[in-house]
C-alpha cells in the first residue's frame, strides 16, 4: 500500500488528489508483476486551510487498522 500525501495551498483538493492518482497509476501494475504483491495508492491531500476532502473517508477504510476523521 503506497500513500502519499500532499500538502496543497489551493483549495481545489480533488483536483489534487486526482492528479495523484494519475500520477503514481503505473507504479502499483510495476510493484506487482515485480513483487507478485497486490498494492495501490491512497491519495491524501490535506489543504492547508485544514479542509480535508469527503473521499479521504474512503481511501483510509482501505487502511489496516482503526482511523477517526
Amino acid at each position: 500500500m503506497l500513500i502519499d500525501v500532499a500538502f496543497s495551498g489551493e483549495r481545489n483538493e480533488i483536483k489534487k488528489g486526482a492528479e495523484k492518482i494519475v500520477k503514481y497509476k503505473d507504479l502499483p501494475i510495476e510493484i506487482q508483476r515485480m513483487w507478485d504483491v497486490k498494492a495501490r495508492v491512497i491519495p491524501v491531500v490535506i489543504v492547508v486551510t485544514g479542509s480535508i476532502p469527503k473521499s479521504l473517508r474512503q481511501y483510509l477504510s482501505n487502511i489496516p487498522g482503526k482511523h477517526r476523521i
